[in-house]
């Protein structure tokens, strides 16, 4: 019985796209390969077991899974003598793996735009830390994952050796994420007044998510609205402190509000209250937040570059990230038109039914299959 193993450590506690990788790899891989053993190296953080198949068995390990330690030395830290196959969901490509290797490249933007990513001075020390990695899985693994077209269409241009050893794995959008009952004080909670209306931004709080240009979309579309809000949903930072002074600048100050990471329901709610998610980045690998908030029923916004046209499928209406005229005429469109908004909500439902986990898991077997054929 040939053994697989998947590096399941970024499953942690904080949410995270490649997270919803791992974890519907770990859900359906195994049920739909009975034939194959499963060796999941699971986050030592994490007490529980990541499976209950029974053709899986875990090991723990303290290491990150983004560290010099996995980089360099990984054969050193775990035993992978018996394994046939060794699968890296999050870009990067161990030195030193001895049997058939697949690795998911998300997207390459640390090859290609590295300030997009940190531009600030650690940002060196992980563009190179990065650079090798993704530079390893691109040139050196039996084959290459990728969770888009737009992915896969961005490592052919930038390596065109790579092109016969890559696959689009589309990614999913879980269940979970679905349209519930509004509940007032859960939104108060987060400093918005009864009925009150709102924008929606989600992301991480990195160049390449664009929210400067969120926020300047939304001062021009809403300057005479002061009855709508924009809600970012980002871990605070510097970058947060920059875009609160952009957004006094802009003379919106008291209707902009950064709420730091939120829980699971308190997304929900959020995705389901909305006007609209607006997400304009400039480059997605997928792009989580687009497949979420239309699973959820919430109008999407979003760029016309990169993944996102890809992953709306339609649902969507596409602005050029780098015009903020653009961003705040579409804008007012959803917020003013409630038979579009309920056209996008319907089409954006239709859509997440079709990204499904399952399908994202299969076409990763189907790879299985034949490296091991």
């Amino acid at each position: 019985m040939r053994t697989i193993c998947i590096d399941c450590r970024y499953l942690s506690d904080r949410p995270s796209g490649i997270g919803e990788v791992t974890r519907a790899l770990v859900d359906h891989a195994p049920l739909l390969a009975p034939q194959y053993k499963f060796l999941l190296i699971r986050n030592a953080a994490r007490t529980r077991a990541l499976s209950a198949a029974d053709n899986v068995t875990e090991i723990a390990l303290k290491t990150p899974a983004n560290g010099p330690g996995t980089l360099w030395f990984l054969p050193f830290l775990v035993d992978l003598r018996n394994v046939d196959l060794f699968h890296a969901p999050f870009n990067i490509l161990p030195r030193g793996l001895n049997m058939k290797t697949l690795a998911t490249v998300h997207d390459i933007m640390w090859l290609t735009h590295p300030k997009w990513c940190n531009p600030n001075a650690y940002g060196m020390i992980e563009r190179r830390f990065y650079r090798q990695g993704i530079n390893r899985a691109l040139g050196e693994a039996s084959a290459i994952a990728t969770v888009s077209e737009a992915t896969k269409e961005a490592i052919v241009e930038h390596r065109p050796d790579a092109e016969d050893r890559a696959h689009v794995t589309m990614s999913g959008v879980s269940e979970r994420f679905r349209r519930v009952q509004i509940d007032e004080a859960a939104l108060r909670r987060i400093g918005l007044a009864p009925g009150q209306q709102f924008i929606l931004t989600a992301g991480q709080n990195a160049p390449y998510k664009n929210h400067r240009g969120a926020v300047e979309g939304f001062a021009k579309a809403f300057a005479d609205r002061p009855d709508i809000a924009l809600v970012m949903v980002q871990r605070r930072g510097s970058g947060a402190a920059e875009l609160s002074s952009l957004a006094r600048k802009l003379g919106v100050e008291d209707r902009v509000h950064f709420t730091g990471t939120v829980g699971f329901d308190t997304l929900l709610q959020l995705y389901s209250g909305a006007l609209a998610l607006l997400h304009p980045s400039l480059c997605e690998g997928f792009g989580n937040p687009v497949a979420e908030a239309i699973a959820c029923g919430c109008p999407v916004i979003t760029s016309n570059l990169s993944a996102m046209p890809e992953v709306a499928g339609g649902a969507a209406l596409l602005v050029d990230p780098h015009d903020s005229n653009d961003i705040a005429r579409n804008l007012r469109r959803v917020a003013q038109d409630g038979e579009l908004a309920t056209t996008m909500r319907e089409r954006g439902l239709q859509r997440a039914e079709e990204l499904s986990w399952e399908s994202f898991a299969r076409k990763n077997v189907e790879i299985y299959t034949k490296l091991l054929a």
